[in-house]
């Protein structure tokens, strides 16, 4: 468990690899700095399983995202499953909801839920798994988030790419149409 914590590092606050299970990060102020990340999952053959992970009650100020789940090009086969993303505040944040997945990572069984604030990136919210290995069971809702970028104005948009998406109560910007 990581929790009450002020983590201001100008790079991950916190970041799960390989072996990481029944994990709980809450009450985390995050920033500047990269986010909480998992990953890069998938470098290294046999590694193991990245499974139950929580991240709840936690608010993000300047950083590049605010969870993420990344894995490695090329992977070798992995798993990455039962993961909860949930009240979640965002201060300028560039990347929201974010899963790249360009690889063998099976993704699953993950849910990002009443996450809400600013992202100075016009896309606020980011699922691009990979196209031979789709996400599976990915579940949003209560999502409101504003662009405050300074180069374009306009509402925050989302891009989705082999990922299936149960959407549940409201999404702003409109996510995974």
């Amino acid at each position: 468990m990581i929790s009450h914590s002020v983590i201001a590092t100008g790079d991950d606050c916190v970041s799960l690899g390989q072996g990481s299970q029944n994990i709980l990060v809450s009450d985390v102020f995050c920033g500047p700095g990269h986010g909480i990340s998992v990953g890069s999952l998938g470098k290294y053959k046999n590694e193991e399983d990245v499974i139950r992970l929580t991240v709840r009650n936690c608010t993000f100020k300047d950083t590049k995202n605010d969870v993420r789940i990344k894995t490695w090009p090329d992977s070798q086969p992995g798993i990455a499953s039962n993961f909860t993303f949930e009240d979640l505040v965002m201060n300028n944040v560039e990347n929201s909801c974010n899963i790249k997945v360009p690889s063998q990572v099976k993704i699953s069984n993950v849910t990002f839920k009443k996450i809400r604030g600013t992202s100075s990136s016009k896309v606020a919210v980011s699922l691009v798994c990979s196209k031979q290995i789709p996400c599976k069971n990915v579940e949003i809702g209560d999502i409101y988030l504003v662009y405050n970028g300074v180069d374009d104005k306009g509402s925050a948009t989302s891009s989705c790419s082999n990922v299936k998406v149960t959407l549940i109560r409201k999404q702003i910007p409109a996510t995974c149409p």
